[in-house]
């Protein structure tokens, strides 16, 4: 049986917020394939692009370079907006994939491509951990066998192992700058501050222990130090368990509790079970509705034949909530432009603020922001009556002016008011 859901989105929500403390403040990050070769990081990567983006063969190392696709955003508000107003342009938000060559045991070291692969992985913002738990003579493992916690543990330890070797710089670097700011020898033992020395002891017991940085307890102090450090654990992770298609019609595997075990004992993350093989043939389908759907219903009958009923056993394609969990854990969200010339999603940070927010369309948006007129889309779907006007927004008082102190809300559909002069010569 999978591992048990949690009690609800919020868990999920927190645990992505506290990841994403340690990364850029950017609209455009990135998330990263992390994984042993052929566990189907290429596969999924092309699924997930829509097209054949990276070369994915059955050899260790096929990936060398990473490969970096778009992925488009799954989204029923922009779908909606972009059918109400019909324009000659539409521009959905998209979630930028690195496809990173897969890991062995001694990366840290340098083993196989391993400084290379592990700086591909240091470049990305969050990382997609996936996991091979399907059987196949025909794709080789490169240690001869299936064991997804030895797996687990392999890319861990080879990840934690890299950030223990970056924290015995970031300590000496500290003591060197300690000393010429003291106007001290370089034999001597100078003092550190309090916030960098909890911060250096908490990061190396959890990297002692195997443990991702990222899903420990930080005071605000200490996660601006340790920001600054790079560490490749502080990203935060979703963890894909690829599994054969006959396992993923039946939600079943050996594996998942297992799987479910070792995420939790190594501080927690969202799991999501996959198959490659069922999504490959599901999309090689993909200009025949009909074969799709016929294809969807024999798979959960598959499971009904099997006693499995219910919502959970319906077979669908899992890329869209792959591409949804990779931006919620990135802490990104949309808010939208919409209009008769073009429906657009722009991508930014929860948290930002509306001249911010701006800026995204264009830096002149926010250097002369004046407010932001804001409908709600949830109001916008009720009162529009699906035609592409506010005017019954406004006519029910649903639409509003925010100002400079705004915080942008996912779905707000927005105008941004500003006046840009140019400078008068003096």
């Amino acid at each position: 049986m999978p591992p048990k859901k949690k009690d609800s989105g919020d868990n999920e929500d927190l645990g992505a917020m506290r990841a994403a403390r340690f990364g850029r403040v950017k609209n455009d990050l990135s998330m990263g394939f992390v994984g042993l070769p052929n566990v189907g990081k290429s596969s999924l990567t092309n699924l997930l692009a829509g097209a054949a983006h990276a070369e994915a063969a059955n050899y260790p190392f096929c990936t060398i370079d990473p490969n970096v696709v778009r992925c488009i955003v799954p989204d029923q508000k922009f779908k909606y907006l972009a059918e109400c107003w019909n324009p000659p342009s539409v521009i959905p938000a998209a979630l930028k994939v690195v496809d990173i060559a897969g890991l062995i045991r001694g990366a840290s070291e340098g083993a196989g491509l391993g400084n290379s692969f592990l700086s591909h992985i240091a470049a990305v913002d969050g990382i997609f951990h996936l996991v091979r738990a399907f059987d196949s003579d025909e794709v080789i493992h490169v240690d001869d066998s299936v064991d997804p916690i030895r797996d687990l543990e392999t890319i861990e330890s080879e990840l934690c192992l890299k950030d223990k070797m970056v924290l015995e710089g970031v300590l000496e670097k500290e003591k060197e700058r300690a000393r010429k700011e003291k106007g001290l020898s370089r034999a001597s033992e100078p003092k550190l501050g309090e916030a960098f020395l909890s911060a250096y002891e908490k990061c190396e017991a959890l990297l002692q222990a195997n443990t991702p940085v990222q899903t420990g307890e930080f005071k605000d102090a200490e996660v601006e130090v340790i920001r600054d450090w790079g560490l490749i654990t502080t990203k935060p992770q979703v963890y894909i368990i690829n599994m054969s298609q006959k396992n993923f019609i039946r939600k079943g595997s050996k594996w998942l509790p297992k799987i479910g075990a070792w995420v939790k004992e190594h501080g927690g993350g969202q799991i999501i079970p996959m198959s490659c093989e069922f999504e490959q043939t599901y999309f090689d389908l993909k200009d025949d509705k009909d074969a799709q759907q016929a294809f969807l219903d024999d798979c959960t009958k598959q499971a009904r034949d099997l006693g499995l009923t219910g919502p959970q056993f319906v077979a669908k394609s899992v890329i869209p909530r792959i591409v949804r969990s990779g931006r919620a854990a990135l802490c990104l969200q949309s808010f939208y432009t919409a209009g008769p010339k073009e429906v657009r999603a722009w991508t930014i940070q929860k948290g930002t603020l509306a001249p911010q927010a701006a800026g995204v369309i264009h830096t002149d948006f926010e250097r002369g922001f004046i407010k932001a007129e804001v409908a709600n889309f949830d109001d916008f779907k009720a009162l529009s009556g699906g035609q592409g006007s506010m005017a019954k927004v406004k006519e029910a008082g649903k639409y509003r002016q925010e100002g400079k102190t705004y915080v942008m809300q996912e779905g707000d559909i927005v105008v941004f008011m500003h006046n840009v002069t140019a400078s008068k010569k003096k």
